[in-house]
């Protein structure tokens, strides 16, 4: 099957960028993410995409971002695992 190509990246007005990508996940890990998409829902009082629910779910359990700081602040240490570990259990392959 050959899908057509479309950018993987662009940047968006706000000064953020989106990235599309496919990512395989068992059953258990999108029932998750449905309910994080609820709970969001409820929240936003607003219907709430899985996509959505997963941008919101990033940007709560990352550390900040070093790259952005100015130069000569440094950054905190941060450890890989700990990021891995705030984030959601994924067992499938991306």
């Amino acid at each position: 099957m050959n899908a057509p190509q479309v950018s993987a990246m662009h940047a968006l007005p706000d000064g953020e960028a989106e990235l599309s990508l496919v990512v395989r996940l068992p059953w258990e890990d999108v029932a998750r993410l449905g309910q994080e998409a609820g709970r969001l829902a409820s929240q936003m009082q607003r219907p709430v995409t899985l996509d959505e629910a997963v941008s919101h779910r990033l940007r709560s359990t990352r550390p900040a971002a070093s790259h952005a700081k100015p130069a000569g602040e440094q950054p905190a240490a941060v450890t890989s695992s700990a990021a891995v570990t705030s984030l959601p259990r994924i067992s499938g392959t991306a």
